[in-house]
């Protein structure tokens, strides 16, 4: 499916050469120094007063999302959630997860400010909602997709996603879904994650033979569950780990997740910051049906995702906008495209070439309402065959 790029107001001139690297205004005037990418005015868009032209878009294809599943030593009989066994608190009134395919409306509280997240309660994904909106209802559901759905559909205000961890890197996944819907970014959380070995009343962690919780949270407590001489088992996520060892009550299973999860499935935490490296923070993003209106009262940060036209040097020369205007890049994320993955070029060598057609994902410390933002995506579209902004948003410097 083809994919439009997102539409700002910018005005720039028109760089005529390849690597033409002065700014509009400063060596030429008159009519021209005005010029707009996109004549035709049917095509322009007004947000937050800038414009950037509709250009010829390369279609993008995205795979569909897995269903979830979950591995473990005793068979699928072990992921059933059973009745309560006496907890502090029932289960059963906890906020049904959301599916993709829930599309039955739902009242909300205009007073509050409904929030998404993949998992069940107590993930970190909540907490990560919690710190962003403290007062907000957060939405439980099933999939990522699910959460990027109910916003999209209505049910929900905003979602919440988790997009890179400083010990796990980068979630694909959740790259390949900003760009296939058409949610913005308005905000970020950066959250410093306590991992918690949890398991039943009385239970010593010596006592655990088997431990359940998200890959991820399994690989960053290597360590400490190694010395334990534990059983490592994939959860479909952490919070859903403790739940598993709260119904199921077997004395010898544990689990890794926050301490809130152990607050409300009961758990006893048995071990706290278990994780190997103690500077483990998860960045997330919060996502709106509507960008918000960038300022310069703090600082911004934008993120956009492009791809480039072939050549030498045409990945240096996206960069070099950046650069020569003392605009900063905090993460670039390089992707290939689902549709066309592997290009065969014919030269008069013996022969092919084989490569990727990549999509480019770029952060950078810059509001677009600062002239140097709008100058640099201007001069980055010259050579630019899709672009697309996907949120300006002020940074979390708050941990």
């Amino acid at each position: 499916m083809a994919l439009k790029a997102v539409p700002i107001w910018v005005c720039v001139n028109h760089i005529r050469t390849q690597l033409g690297f002065t700014d509009l205004g400063s060596r030429r005037s008159g009519s021209d120094s005005n010029l707009r990418f996109g004549v035709d005015k049917s095509r322009e868009w007004e947000c937050c007063g800038m414009v950037l032209s509709q250009r010829a878009i390369t279609p993008v294809e995205d795979e569909k999302p897995l269903a979830p599943r979950f591995d473990s030593p005793g068979g699928a009989d072990q992921t059933q959630i059973t009745e309560s066994r006496g907890f502090h608190r029932d289960l059963n009134s906890l906020p049904r997860p959301l599916s993709a395919t829930d599309l039955s409306s739902s009242t909300s509280d205009c007073s509050k400010v409904r929030v998404a997240y993949q998992g069940i309660p107590g993930a970190y994904s909540e907490t990560a909602a919690l710190k962003a909106y403290p007062n907000c209802e957060t939405v439980p559901c099933d999939q990522f997709e699910a959460a990027f759905k109910a916003v999209e559909l209505w049910l929900v205000d905003k979602a919440v996603l988790p997009i890179e961890n400083s010990v796990g890197g980068s979630i694909h996944r959740n790259y390949d879904l900003l760009l296939r819907h058409r949610l913005h970014i308005v905000r970020e959380v950066q959250m410093v994650v306590n991992h918690c070995l949890l398991g039943l009343h009385g239970v010593r962690k010596e006592e655990l033979k088997c431990v359940l919780s998200h890959p991820q949270a399994l690989a960053q407590c290597e360590m400490t569950l190694h010395n334990l001489g534990v059983v490592k088992v994939n959860a479909d996520d952490t919070a859903g780990a403790a739940q598993i060892v709260a119904t199921d009550g077997i004395r010898d299973t544990g689990a890794v997740a926050s301490a809130r999860a152990a607050e409300i499935y009961g758990l006893d935490i048995l071990a706290e910051r278990i994780q190997d490296d103690c500077d483990n923070i998860t960045r997330f993003l919060i996502l709106a049906r509507e960008p918000i209106i960038p300022g310069t009262d703090r600082p911004y940060k934008t993120s956009i995702v492009f791809t480039l036209e072939e050549g030498p040097g045409v990945l240096f020369k996206a960069l070099a906008v950046f650069a020569l205007r003392g605009i900063n890049l905090t993460k670039i994320e390089s992707r290939p495209q689902k549709k066309h993955p592997l290009r065969v070029v014919d030269d008069s060598n013996k022969g092919s070439a084989r490569y990727f057609d990549y999509l480019f994902y770029i952060d950078f410390e810059a509001s677009m309402a600062e002239p140097r933002a709008q100058y640099a995506l201007g001069h980055l579209q010259e050579f630019a065959r899709f672009l697309r902004v996907l949120g300006c948003f002020p940074m979390d410097t708050a941990l």
